[in-house]
Order: C-alpha cells, then structure tokens, then sequence
C-alpha cells in the first residue's frame, strides 16, 4: 500500500502523577531522519523511542515531542526534607542575629524554598512501558494517517498515469499518417530541387530520414514505464524512490519524443505528456 510521508499524530496518558502527551509529526525526506523532543525527566527513554519509529517508518523526516504536566488530585501528597528544612533554619537564625528587625516567616514560606517539598518518585520500568505504550499508540494512528494520504496519492498517480496511456495512444495512432506526410514532403521537395533524381538513392534517405523520425521506440518505453508505475504504486513496501527514478526516465523519453517530432499534433501531446509527469513526480515526493 503507498504511503505519504507527511502526516501528525497526537496521543495523551496517564502514568503515575503525570499527564504525558506525545506528538508525531512527519514530512517528506530523502532519506530517514528522527528528531526527539524530550523533558529532562523522560530522556532516559530517547533510545527506545527512536527503535520504536525507526522499526516502523522507513522514509521520511519524523520528529517526536513528549510533554509532561502534573496531575492535580486530592489525595496527591508530598513529602518534606527535612534535612533541607533544618539547614534552611539554621541559615535564616544567622542571618537574623545581623538583622536590626528581622521578619517573621511562616512554615508555607519556607515550603516555597527549593528543594524543600519533593514529590514521590515514580517507578521507572512503570514509566518506561507506559511511554513505549504510548508512543506505540501514537505511530499507529500517524500510520493510519500516512496510509490514507497514501491512497489518495495512488488514485491522483494512477488517474495521471491513465491519461499518459490516452496520449501515448493517440500519438500511435496518427505515427503512419505523420511518416507518410513526411515522405510525400521530401519528395516533393527534392523533385522540386533535381531534374533528374537517382530514386533508388532518393528512396534510400526516404528511409534513413523516417527511422530518424520514428517516434515508435519512444512511445513503446513510455507505455512499458506507465505499465511499471502502476505495478510498483500497488506494492505494499516503500516505492518513493523507484517512482521517482521513473518519473525522469519517462521525462526524457516525452522530451525525445517532442525533440524528434515534425508534427503539431505529436508536438502538443509530448507536452501534455511532460505535464503530466511534472505532476505525478511532485506528488511523489511525498510517497515513502
């Protein structure tokens, strides 16, 4: 199934006496690039959430954000240092004793002192599941996400690649018609400039000049190129780059083919064909 490379997800939990949030975001790249975005307190888990993505995205430049914020609850408790408390005191009896008035301070003063309240340590393994299992649900929903705005990029490809077929069709078509004409004008041009024309030789550069001409190898690549997007844009693995690869072969056969044609109906589908491609290819760019 094709995949787009751009897409966000957003998944939020509870573990212990936190709220996290995780948040996935990708684009299209080259090449695979995964940036995380971690508070100081969770980067102990950087390295399996970089596995986790990496395990499960193959293309594209992914960043991954992890926010944190305190539950508020009634039964949500603290406990004081004491050790902080006592040299806390101590400090404050000596600075008073230099004080000429020194003010009173009550015990929620000095709860408001660094390290003075500390909350209860959370369980690590407890916390390292919880953020894998989050981060887990969070890369299925952007999947999700990426596989829906890949299909839509393979029905916008194929309805190109359709119109490419009618083109390359046409041009088929009207070829035998667009060689004769050629003939008929070289001989008339040549009989116009010879008074007595050599026609075996005449006939001989009749044929050199149509097979200079022929557009058919050009037409017959373009349709084995067409039949080859379409084979490759149902494959359920990453096809970005084969894609792309074909876009610029079929790029240069539609510029060969408007280079080496004589005729105004050829020319024009050659650049209708160009056009076409120019689409497809931008819109390849985002398929991992």
């Amino acid at each position: 199934m094709t995949k787009s490379m751009t897409a966000f997800a957003s998944t939020e939990t509870e573990i212990g006496a936190l709220t996290i949030n995780c948040e996935l975001r990708s684009v299209n790249h080259r090449y695979t690039d995964i940036l995380i975005k971690l508070p100081e307190r969770l980067r102990f888990a950087e390295s399996e959430i970089r596995s986790a993505i990496a395990a499960k995205i193959s293309r594209g430049k992914i960043e991954c954000t992890l926010t944190n914020k305190k539950q508020i609850k009634d039964t949500q408790s603290f406990f004081v240092n004491r050790d902080a408390v006592s040299a806390l005191l101590t400090a404050a009896k000596q600075i008073e004793e230099q004080m000429t008035a020194p003010q009173p301070f009550s015990a929620l003063d000095v709860l408001t002192f660094p390290g003075i309240q500390q909350e209860p340590e959370l369980d690590k393994d407890d916390l390292n599941r919880g953020i894998a299992g989050l981060v887990n649900q969070t890369l299925l929903k952007l999947l999700e996400v990426r596989e829906r705005e890949g299909r839509q990029l393979q029905v916008l490809i194929e309805d190109r690649c359709k119109k490419m077929q009618t083109y390359t069709d046409a041009a088929k078509k009207r070829m035998p018609e667009v060689l004769q004409a050629i003939r008929y004008k070289l001989k008339d041009r040549i009989m116009d400039l010879v008074a007595q024309p050599d026609f075996d030789r005449l006939e001989q550069e009749l044929v050199f000049l149509t097979q200079k001409l022929d557009i058919a190898e050009e037409l017959d690549r373009l349709e084995t190129h067409i039949t080859e997007v379409l084979r490759v844009i149902a494959q359920d693995e990453p096809v970005g780059r084969r894609l792309d690869f074909l876009m610029q072969e079929m790029n240069r056969e539609a510029n060969t083919l408007g280079a080496k044609s004589s005729d105004k109906e050829i020319t024009k589908i050659s650049i209708e064909l160009k056009v076409l491609i120019e689409q497809v290819r931008e819109q390849i760019q985002n398929i991992e």
